[in-house]
């Protein structure tokens, strides 16, 4: 077990990063109990240059000023008025780049996640989908700005070696307003994986 440390999200290439994380685990402990599962679906962001990126062209608001720390920092924000949505911000303060949580393998506490979602069966309607991410993991916009390093959500590295040829590239989801830059494949997923979300 190796817990990811700052350096590993302070790197420069976001969409190297987001590629990285398939195969790593992400936990949570809430009031004590652990919940967690090995990442198999993911999205870059780059604040930069990235239309489809919340904090393009240096955007600040109170909902993005999160992503301008430094790498490392949990940006949950909320969606449909629903769901909320969790994002690892990456690179050097100021550069604002994030890699969405889109879909994960559950491993640890899975009856708590089997409660907090009112299912009573394992399938993947538990956590293959970003906002079921979050509920399943106990995940909420009270998370904003959350230290990944710490002892309420961090990603470890279990050893496990994803060879570049079982991870699919595909344009992201959702983000056909970002016109040239919604084409992208910055959308990664764990080829055959029946835990990755099934939109387009």
């Amino acid at each position: 077990m190796t817990k990811l440390a700052k350096p590993f999200y302070t790197r420069p290439d976001v969409v190297q990063i987001s590629r990285e994380l398939i195969g790593k685990y992400i936990f949570t402990r809430m009031d004590g109990v652990l919940t967690g599962g090995r990442i198999v679906e993911t999205e870059a962001y780059c604040g930069e240059n990235d239309l489809a990126c919340h904090s393009h062209s240096g955007r600040r608001t109170t909902r993005t000023e999160i992503m301008f720390q430094e790498g490392g920092m949990a940006y949950v924000y909320l969606i449909y008025g629903i769901y909320c949505l969790f994002n690892i911000i990456t690179n050097v303060a100021e550069k604002a780049d994030a890699v969405l949580i889109r879909a994960i393998e559950p491993t640890e506490g899975i009856p708590e996640m089997l409660l907090r979602r009112n299912h009573t069966q394992v399938t993947p309607k538990l956590t293959a989908g970003p906002g079921l991410v979050t509920l399943a993991l106990g995940i909420s916009k009270k998370h904003y700005g959350t230290d990944l390093t710490g002892d309420l959500i961090w990603l470890e590295d279990l050893g496990e070696l994803i060879p570049e040829n079982q991870i699919i590239s595909s344009p992201r989801v959702g983000v056909d307003y970002a016109g040239e830059d919604a084409l992208l494949p910055w959308r990664f997923r764990l080829k055959n994986s029946r835990w990755t979300s099934k939109a387009k």
